[in-house]
């Protein structure tokens, strides 16, 4: 579905941004960009619908090289969640689902069933939140309607920037839940930025880690755990590993965690 042949980004001789990274993500699968702050993971994940235009290399999506098609027509059939969500604050929680479907020219009596589906889909009762704004949703809400509205024109592609960032542990993994199964019922590719290493274990089919724009390893997560390409992946993976053994050793004092051993 999605393919990064020796991708690129270049600002400067000094800056390289995206480093050759090539990867394949399958139709319905859920792929994590793993890394630091400025590993290359969110320009890698602008690129895919231009947001940001590659140095070199090429990306295909469906089998079409996206440097041929129109950039504009690329965003509105692609999902994107943005980082801090991200919503129009003088528009209501419907007028902000309907955006994409509206500046593609979708009748009206269809895109307020849209936004009805949707606010459905993301557990907000239609009647209750269409005519809310922005600053009348709490934290966890804001980031639905943010997902709502990636999802307003049906897209296949959904791109996620840190999407759960902004909001409290058990808002996140609430939200992180809902968006596996919305994954299952509407058959999603979903590529997904985060810094957040359970948050990658835990969604992701593969992940890809990210350090100083070149991609290290691309990997499911048990293959991962088993066998880092480098040191720089074990030592990304030793922080949940220890908060395991942290866990266990409180809920089993005086044993070792077998899974662990």
């Amino acid at each position: 579905m999605i393919s990064l042949r020796s991708v690129s980004k270049v600002y400067s001789a000094e800056t390289r941004a995206v480093d050759r990274v090539s990867l394949e993500v399958e139709a319905g699968e859920i792929v994590v960009l793993l890394g630091a702050s400025g590993c290359g993971k969110t320009t890698t994940l602008k690129m895919i619908n231009r947001l940001v235009e590659c140095s070199d290399g090429e990306i295909h999506i469906d089998g079409r090289n996206i440097a041929g098609l129109d950039p504009v027509t690329l965003r509105r059939s692609i999902g994107y969640v943005f980082q801090g969500i991200g919503l129009f604050p003088h528009r209501s929680v419907a007028a902000n689902i309907a955006a994409v479907p509206t500046l593609l020219g979708w009748d009206p009596r269809q895109i307020e069933e849209r936004v009805d589906e949707l606010l459905t889909l993301v557990g907000l009762p239609p009647n209750e939140y269409r005519a809310r704004r922005p600053h009348e949703l709490s934290g966890g809400q804001q980031q639905r309607i943010g997902v709502a509205r990636a999802l307003a024109a049906r897209p296949s592609i959904l791109l996620m920037d840190e999407p759960f960032g902004a909001v409290d542990p058990v808002t996140r993994d609430g939200l992180q839940r809902e968006l596996l199964a919305m994954r299952e019922k509407l058959g999603l590719t979903i590529l997904l930025v985060t810094h957040d290493v359970n948050e990658a274990l835990l969604l992701a089919d593969r992940v890809a880690v990210m350090a100083a724009g070149r991609l290290l390893q691309f990997d499911a997560p048990a293959e991962l755990f088993a066998h880092p390409a480098t040191e720089a992946v074990a030592a990304l993976l030793e922080m949940p590993r220890r908060q395991a053994d942290r866990l266990y050793a409180m809920s089993h004092p005086g044993q070792t965690d077998p899974a662990v051993t």
